[in-house]
């Protein structure tokens, strides 16, 4: 390998050091490939820095005030507490110093797999070149036998929305925790938008939610939405406007913002607050790639890719060049970016693999959490449709789980999802405590196609969450097993 590659100044160039560029320059240089990646902020991208990392330090903190303010919960178990006090900025800290931490780990990491670190703003200039511009005005081109663009995304402000950093921010700066508006409004309920309300409720904030579509929470499955909105949304001090578009906002104290009915666009009503949390997704970081040097057209700004990670021109395949994370717009998730990373450089090594997303979890870490894999309902059923079979749903609830109810903490479901022919696991919804860790079981299931009449035989400990789980596989064994018996038996 190092006589074909002795042209190029490396093997491989990434172009990102989120998780996915991390995970794909580590995995590289493990495997003896003469590895750079490129960064123009801090290591770590978006998950360490502005995204995963520090929200779930402030979710920790902010829950345990949660807890200790529950008077009545922590009066069940027969325990009288004080008046929590806290530090906003104490709070704050614990989350730069996690991420601090984490990205000082990370740089290690790379550096001690042999990894060479580019500080600059990357760019394509052609076929297996990338240029990089870094801070001081010094442009360089290298060359790279393979490059893996893994520019990761940047929050969507939609257009209308005025942002200052300080009134009306993104979750970039929320994770900051600067300051606790008396009331936040925050545009978007989905898993950023819901995890900063937990936030936010938790430290004695007044939140308003808007979201543009119809339902609170539309991105979830509509069971699992409709249960945990009575504890996360209606059971705090936050209200809701639904079908509602925040057409304009002005920062400012107060912030004013114009919300425009959805359908018609006519202005509704004026609400002026403190604060704007703008929590609408996020978009491709595509922008500054030069990818028209290689004749690259994106969709939306995400970079199109086939199953193996390669970037495709006109839906062929681009020789020597690949993408990962969420510039590729699959699940934009840090651990797909991560899988994504490793897959590319394993068919760049030669081991072809492609990636099954099918099997990946999402996790929102409310409290209670709430998680997901697989297909939704509505994808299963149309599955069904095609497949000629018949879909099978079983819940099963916190409530009938002992240690759920040694917790105190019974409010919560588990919605599984399968074929009732072959009993193939196609897909779980949970909402509950420690959602986000139950739901890796399931998807260990997805990614090996298991059928529930062997998974209905496994023993899982007592008393644990875990058998939820167990409780949903038997209840789904014994439709497939009802679904087999002839009729009339």
């Amino acid at each position: 390998m190092s006589d074909a590659s002795a042209p190029f100044d490396f093997d491989v160039i990434v172009i990102g050091a989120g998780y996915g560029g991390f995970d794909a320059a580590k995995h590289a240089a493990d495997h003896g490939l003469r590895t750079a990646i490129i960064e123009s902020r801090d290591m770590g991208g978006t998950c360490v820095n502005r995204g995963c990392v520090p929200s779930k330090a402030l979710l920790a903190a902010s829950g345990r005030v949660r807890e200790l303010a529950d008077v009545e919960h922590l009066r069940a178990f027969g325990i009288h507490a004080a008046p929590v006090r806290f530090e906003r900025q104490a709070i704050a800290d614990h989350a730069a110093q996690l991420v601090a931490a984490i990205r000082t780990n990370l740089t290690k990491t790379l550096e001690r797999s042999g990894a060479t670190i580019l500080r600059g703003k990357g760019r394509l200039e052609g076929p297996q070149k990338v240029g990089v511009r870094q801070s001081n005005g010094v442009d360089r081109i290298y060359s790279a036998r393979e490059v893996i663009i893994a520019t990761g995304s940047d929050p969507f402000v939609p257009p209308g929305i005025e942002t200052d950093g300080r009134t009306v921010f993104t979750s970039d700066e929320a994770i900051e925790l600067a300051t606790l508006p008396r009331w936040i409004a925050i545009i978007g309920s989905g898993y950023i938008g819901l995890e900063f309300a937990d936030v936010y409720t938790a430290l004695g904030c007044e939140v308003t939610l808007i979201e543009a579509l119809d339902r609170v929470m539309p991105t979830f499955d509509p069971d699992i939405a409709k249960l945990a909105a009575r504890k996360l949304i209606e059971g705090r001090d936050i209200e809701t406007r639904t079908g509602l578009l925040a057409r304009k906002v002005t920062p400012g104290s107060p912030v004013r913002i114009e919300l425009a009915d959805m359908a018609s666009k006519e202005l509704v009503e004026v609400l002026e607050v403190d604060a704007v949390l703008v929590a609408t997704g996020r978009v491709p970081t595509s922008k500054e790639l030069n990818l028209g040097s290689v004749g690259v057209e994106t969709n939306r700004g995400f970079i199109p890719v086939d199953d193996s990670l390669r970037v495709l021109v006109d839906g062929v395949p681009a020789p020597h060049l690949w993408a990962v994370g969420d510039v590729t717009g699959k699940l934009m998730l840090a651990h797909t970016a991560a899988a994504q990373g490793t897959v590319a450089v394993d068919n760049i090594l030669g081991h072809p693999r492609t990636i099954d997303y099918r099997s990946i979890p999402a996790a929102t870490f409310t409290h209670p959490e709430i998680s997901s894999v697989g297909l939704s309902e509505a994808d299963a059923k149309a599955l069904a449709v095609a497949g000629g079979f018949e879909l099978g749903v079983v819940r099963s609830y916190f409530k009938a789980n002992t240690k759920a109810l040694a917790e105190l903490e019974s409010d919560g479901l588990m919605k599984l999802l399968f074929n009732k022919a072959s009993g193939e696991v196609l897909g779980a919804h949970i909402y509950g405590l420690h959602a986000a860790d139950l739901i890796q079981e399931i998807s260990n299931a997805v990614a090996r196609r298991q059928s529930v009449l062997q998974l209905a035989t496994e023993v899982h400990t007592h008393p644990t969450l875990s058998e939820l789980v167990e409780v949903a596989y038997k209840q789904a064994a014994a439709a497939v097993s009802s679904a087999r018996q002839p009729v009339g038996v």
